[in-house]
């Protein structure tokens, strides 16, 4: 497992938005994921590049909106190292100006491959959002959803350990 990065993300000051790193918090606590690295972070930022190049897999967990709240989806972005560019990988957009803070997943599995020639295969749980008002805590609809989210995240890193 110790190929394995997980990175939950959102602002948990924004309501629903804070569902990554939740979900991340009780990924790093189960004892199916001893070795794997876990990060909580706000938002996809370029140094996490440096990360992503060490792993065989990579799963983001991010909160969605336009999904009904609380539904847990699962989408693979990238099978292996070297495969497409990341602008094409799936339904993923190359993210937005070049030099900005945060970035998209693919644009972040390009950053990777660009500066280390690796970019390890990509999974993204989303978890459908109700609110990205001010305020702290989940929903009960996306709260209700951390279990069902976490355990994607787990089955998605047991998959590259069994292999």
């Amino acid at each position: 497992m110790s190929r394995v990065l997980v990175i939950g993300y959102g602002n948990p000051l924004r309501r629903d938005d804070g569902v990554g790193p939740a979900v991340a918090a009780r990924v790093a606590a189960d004892p199916r994921m001893r070795g794997a690295v876990v990060l909580a972070e706000h938002q996809l930022a370029p140094e996490l590049a440096a990360d992503m190049a060490g792993a065989d897999r990579v799963i983001l967990i991010d909160a969605a909106d336009g999904v009904p709240a609380g539904e847990v989806g699962v989408r693979v972005l990238g099978r292996g190292p070297m495969e497409e560019p990341a602008s094409t990988i799936g339904d993923v957009d190359a993210g937005g100006p070049p030099l900005t803070h945060h970035v998209s997943p693919a644009s972040l599995a390009g950053l990777a491959r660009e500066l280390y020639g690796v970019a390890p295969a990509l999974v993204v749980v989303s978890v459908g959002a109700a609110s990205f008002e001010m305020g702290e805590g989940l929903t009960p609809s996306v709260d209700a959803a951390v279990p069902a989210a976490m355990e994607a995240v787990i089955a998605a890193a047991l998959e590259v350990a069994d292999a």
